[in-house]
């Protein structure tokens, strides 16, 4: 029979956090230990394991081997639940501690996180936030690597292996300049937008959706401008260059140079999109993972226009 590898959970824990940090520099000065020290507990487990886990990129850090993406999610569950059955064993199994790390969609960050991140702190003091903002093919690359352990996100393209929960739904809204005809308008049909240019959010899915929209209602989008952030598209819509559909609306028609949008409902029957929170199927959902989705069901439901999903 094959000996089995003796790794330690010191090999585990340094392991994990050089691959979220992508640098033994970085992992070393948050663990607290000399840089030496985690360097020679990912080579014995490298040993051990008998794989590479890391490319070591002279002055550009390191990267993660497909070996070391498998064994980082693996590593992640099985210190969490470690971590939970020795907080049980104290008697302090309903305490949340420890450190989460979140992928976060770029548009919903701005809207959401900052009061996710102090109802957390208010609920669950002992747990430290790490957060990365992506976009939904990001996101999921992020949970099969082992980056994050959660994604809040839009409900883009994760695929059976991921565990989703949808927190509620968001309809598209009508962002139009002031002093647009339509403005006037209580709700604005899409086929009275067939002669305008369009402002396109650009990200992945999100493009794709919200060029669906206008399609589902007979209209041919014509897109003038295309740009990564939400806050651009606002301001070329405020400028005149042409509306744009968007789901998330501030609490105040300004943008960022002073000019003003007009944000409009849309009359005809348009699919709103899940904001979900997602992980792997096959790692188990740890309390902090639970901690976090809790804090988002009640931050994004109290978002105008929000539609709770049953249950939540």
């Amino acid at each position: 029979m094959a000996r089995k590898p003796d790794i330690t959970l010191a090999q585990l824990r340094y392991f994990v956090e050089a691959a979220s940090c992508l640098s033994m520099t970085q992992a070393a000065t948050s663990l607290l230990v000399a840089q030496s020290a985690v360097s020679s507990a990912v080579a014995q487990l490298e040993s051990q394991v008998g794989a590479q886990l890391f490319i070591r990129m002279r002055s550009k850090g390191l990267a993660l081997t497909p070996a070391g993406q498998q064994l980082l999610g693996d590593a992640r569950a099985v210190l969490g639940t470690l971590d939970e059955a020795l907080d049980a064993a104290r008697g302090m199994d309903e305490q949340v501690r420890g450190t989460i790390r979140i992928a976060f969609f770029v548009t919903l960050a701005p809207f959401l996180l900052a009061d996710v991140m102090a109802l957390l702190a208010e609920r669950h003091p002992g747990l430290d936030v790490d957060v990365i903002e992506v976009d939904a093919d990001e996101a999921r690359e992020a949970l099969r690597s082992g980056r994050a352990e959660m994604a809040v996100s839009w409900d883009f393209a994760f695929g059976e292996e991921m565990r989703r929960e949808i927190v509620t739904t968001v309809p598209p809204h009508v962002v139009l300049p002031a002093g647009h005809p339509l403005s006037a308008r209580r709700r604005v049909p899409l086929r009275e937008l067939a002669h305008d240019k369009m402002i396109l959010l650009d990200l992945p899915h999100s493009r794709e959706y919200f060029l669906d929209v206008m399609r589902g209602a007979g209209v041919e989008p014509v897109v003038r401008h295309r740009s990564y952030g939400y806050e651009t598209v606002r301001s070329l819509v405020a400028k005149g260059y042409g509306y744009a559909i968007l789901n998330q609306q501030p609490r105040h028609d300004s943008t960022y140079d002073g000019r003003a949008v007009v944000t409009r409902p849309i009359s005809d029957e348009v699919p709103g999109l899940p904001l979900v929170v997602a992980t792997l199927r096959s790692v188990r959902a740890t309390a902090r993972v639970r901690a976090v989705a809790d804090a988002v069901r009640v931050v994004a439901n109290a978002v105008p226009g929000a539609r709770p999903h049953p249950g939540t």
